[in-house]
């Protein structure tokens, strides 16, 4: 019995997202939508990178500052201020979604090898929540570890649970 060959993708469509310093990349289907800033709610004291919990339809979604969990500075909430919900992969989260802080809405991209190219001028921590940083014309995003962000969400919101009770 003969199987047919599986097509090769050349090419994906991604979202670009707008940070106040970074941008980052990752396939379409990781966002779930994007909704306006609310105040968070913030239950117990935590490291400046977990901005709290948003509500999202019937649920409460925690959600970080990505530049902030790289190290760098984060914007004060604006205008344009934005919360990119992520459909959460690994199960470990209970909401299964989580937010990150953008500055304006994703850009839909179509990304194949013609366009995108690894970047290597700036080194990113083994256990950081980057994988590695690629340039695409002229803009260089970051592809985030979204299992890394999952994992300490899951580890903060762990403890700080224990804290409640």
């Amino acid at each position: 019995m003969q199987t047919a060959a599986r097509p090769t993708i050349e090419e994906i469509y991604c979202q670009l997202i707008p940070l106040r310093q970074l941008r980052l990349i990752v396939p379409r289907t990781c966002v779930a939508e994007v909704i306006r800033y609310t105040a968070p709610e913030q239950p117990w004291p935590s490291p400046g990178w977990f901005r709290g919990f948003v509500p999202w339809g019937n649920l409460r979604v925690p959600f970080v500052s990505f530049e902030e969990l790289c190290g760098r500075q984060s914007a004060e909430a604006g205008g344009r201020t934005r919360i990119a919900i992520f459909n959460a992969m690994s199960g470990r989260l209970d909401s299964g979604y989580f937010g990150v802080i953008t500055e304006g809405f994703p850009q839909l991209v179509r990304v194949n090898r013609d366009v995108m190219r690894l970047d290597e001028r700036q080194a990113w921590p083994a256990d950081g929540p980057v994988i590695c940083q690629v340039r695409m014309i002229n803009e260089y995003p970051l592809i985030p570890d979204l299992e890394r962000v999952e994992t300490l969400l899951h580890g903060l919101l762990d403890r700080g649970e224990q804290r409640l009770n």
